[in-house]
């Protein structure tokens, strides 16, 4: 019962600060909020179960070297910020780098919406009599056709506000959450000790699934097209914070996951989280479910709008957002009819590699211009890396 009530307490107190005018106001937390809601979005509903259970204990290991790769072509995209690379690229192959870019990022979005509403569906349905992938995919499905509607006949814009409340009912589950298995731990630990489960995989079937993963640290990037909002400088150190933050969430969370709870508790699917948290706390399923759900459905009205914004702008206006829009759902409900949760990540996180290769080329091109070889050489490295995860990354099986 004290755990229960301290869980509560913790993501009321959360809630409040966070939806608190003082926050409102400060204007570094509004342009983090916006990268920092597409991280943690969904990747935090996921990633510990999928880690511990191939990873066991070395799962925070992963999870460390994941953000640093985050955190490297987050660096790569703030430089050509910086730089002004964007919108100004250098030279011939630095336009041809942002243009595929442009369009990469858009195909990326297109995936990525499969997934945040493949999520939705799954959580949707979990705590219900209707629990079944099929009823999740009708969910899924009517949510997609709902969204197109909006979309195409009064657009997004009275959806917009939905963020900084997903975001912040996001954080204020994640902060109960983060007490309850902090708690739990506690009391584990004093009677059976800490968990320590070795990997039950490869080091080469790891290292794919670990590339097959890149999808749930994504999100920094959108600091990128903020620059009608706010300045370099502001878009920068708030891209930056808002990767600092959502790392040491992520550490915390998976540590403590993978230290209560060996590899194979429940069964490893896109709502293991929750079963796994009925454990700690009766309260805590429906915590994170309605955290869930409005998280997904906010993340997945924000890339349609990027997605559409993005093609309009690639095609000079030959492809309106609408067209855009009824493209991205025919093929996020083929995506949803033809494939499950685990695999339409990996090809999200595929997709997403991609796009920060290509970013990172046009970072190499602009410190080679300004003549910092040591860096242009880091970014090159970066690029040859997002190429890797790109071809190499893989599913969970």
């Amino acid at each position: 019962m004290l755990r229960d009530i301290l869980i509560l307490g913790t993501a009321a107190a959360g809630l409040l600060l966070v939806l608190s005018p003082p926050m409102r106001r400060w204007r570094f937390w509004r342009a983090m909020v916006t990268p920092l809601a597409s991280i943690i979005g969904s990747g935090f509903l996921v990633l510990g179960p999928i880690l511990n259970q191939s990873l066991g204990i070395w799962s925070p290991a992963a999870m460390a070297a994941l953000a640093l790769i985050a955190l490297g072509f987050g660096g790569a995209i703030r430089y050509s910020i910086a730089a002004g690379a964007h919108g100004n690229p250098p030279g011939r192959l630095g336009a041809l780098a942002e243009t595929a870019a442009g369009w990469t990022l858009a195909f990326s979005y297109v995936i990525s919406v499969a997934y945040y509403l493949n999520l939705l569906g799954a959580f949707a349905v979990r705590l219900t009599p209707f629990d079944a992938p099929l009823n999740a995919r009708i969910v899924t499905t009517a949510v997609f056709l709902l969204i197109l509607g909006v979309g195409v006949t009064r657009g997004f814009e009275a959806l917009e506000g939905l963020e900084k409340y997903a975001v912040s009912l996001n954080l204020a589950a994640i902060c109960g959450l983060l007490v309850g298995l902090g708690l739990f731990f506690g009391e584990t630990a004093a009677t059976t000790g800490p968990v320590l489960t070795p990997a039950s995989v490869s080091p080469w079937a790891a290292l794919t699934l670990f590339f097959g993963l890149i999808v749930t640290v994504q999100g920094f990037e959108t600091s990128r097209y903020l620059g009608a909002e706010y300045d370099a400088d502001l878009r920068i150190r708030s891209m930056r914070g808002a990767q600092y933050v959502s790392t040491a969430i992520y550490l915390v969370y998976v540590t403590l996951l993978v230290l209560c709870f060996a590899p194979g508790t429940g069964a490893l699917d896109d709502t293991a989280i929750i079963g796994l948290t009925a454990t700690v706390s009766p309260l805590l399923p429906l915590v994170l479910t309605v955290a869930a759900l409005a998280a997904q459905f906010s993340a997945s009205v924000a890339d349609t709008t990027g997605a559409g914004g993005l093609v309009a702008e690639r095609s000079k206006g030959l492809v309106g957002n609408r067209a855009a829009y009824a493209v991205l759902v025919a093929a996020g409900i083929g995506l949803t009819w033809t494939a499950d949760v685990f695999a339409i990540i990996s090809y999200a996180s595929r997709a997403f590699a991609l796009y920060y290769a290509l970013e990172a080329v046009i970072a190499t091109l602009a410190a080679r211009r300004a003549g910092q070889g040591g860096r242009a050489a880091g970014f090159a490295a970066l690029a040859v890396l997002g190429l890797a995860i790109a071809f190499l990354g893989r599913p969970v099986e």
